[in-house]
């Protein structure tokens, strides 16, 4: 009897228990391994951030992390959000904080940025939506937070339709992607080299998201306490992260 109550307390403890900030997880798909963080934008501090107080790119994870904790703040989750100059300003559309620093590119260029459709993570107050580039144009939506980067990986649940199955370009990639109703963000990074297709693929077919945005396969970085994963490398532009109130 007393284990019976002790195992019945122990899962009204778990049940109570109140849910992580960030869902992280290694998934594997196709024969491709990835970790994959989830966040409920209506329920965490999602955003984007560029400069320190002194307009310094930030660049670095740890650097971000020290900045928060002089604040009394945790950094919770980070991804390299985007593709960036040398100087590290953003190449396409960027908004901090309810203030555009870059506007939006809309026309064809060089680079995988330049494949269109690109695309936009638009963070707003409860949601987070990835949208092609000229349906935000057309949408105009009210974002806290935004960054453009391309190519779009899924499109209204269909792929890119520049990807070829058979590519033999392989490279560590990272993205976003979202539910239809911008409930649920959900960023990835391949652990091996992946194809477009591959990782597209992984997008809607592994994780059933119709939305979803390259965000880079040359500098693919991700801050994940619960992976162990604090990546280095080079300095950084745009970041993506949760935050929370330090304890």
């Amino acid at each position: 009897m007393p284990l019976l109550i002790g195992l019945t307390l122990l899962i009204g403890f778990a049940a109570a228990a109140p849910a992580r900030a960030v869902e992280c997880s290694r998934q594997e798909h196709d024969g491709n391994q990835y970790a994959v963080c989830s966040v409920d934008p209506a329920a965490e501090n999602l955003r984007l951030f560029l400069h320190d107080t002194t307009g310094t790119p930030i660049g670095h994870f740890a650097t971000l992390d020290a900045a928060l904790e002089a604040q009394g703040r945790d950094l919770v989750f980070a991804m390299n959000a985007g593709m960036y100059h040398a100087d590290r300003d953003p190449v396409g559309h960027y908004v901090e904080n309810g203030t555009e620093i870059m506007r939006v590119i809309p026309t064809p260029g060089p680079g995988n940025f330049g494949l269109l459709p690109n695309g936009i993570l638009c963070i707003e107050k409860t949601s987070a939506r990835v949208f092609e580039t000229r349906d935000y144009l057309e949408r105009r939506p009210d974002c806290r937070h935004a960054t453009q980067s391309g190519p779009m990986l899924v499109i209204d649940g269909k792929l890119h339709p520049r990807f070829l199955p058979d590519s033999t370009s392989r490279y560590i990639r990272n993205g976003v992607g979202t539910t239809a109703d911008g409930s649920r963000a959900v960023f990835a990074i391949s652990d091996n080299p992946v194809t477009f297709h591959e990782f597209a693929r992984f997008f809607r077919d592994g994780l059933g998201l119709p939305q979803a945005l390259f965000f880079d396969g040359n500098v693919s970085r991700l801050y994940a306490p619960q992976l162990g994963r604090d990546d280095m490398g080079r300095r950084m532009g745009p970041i993506v992260a949760v935050t929370e109130a330090a304890e």
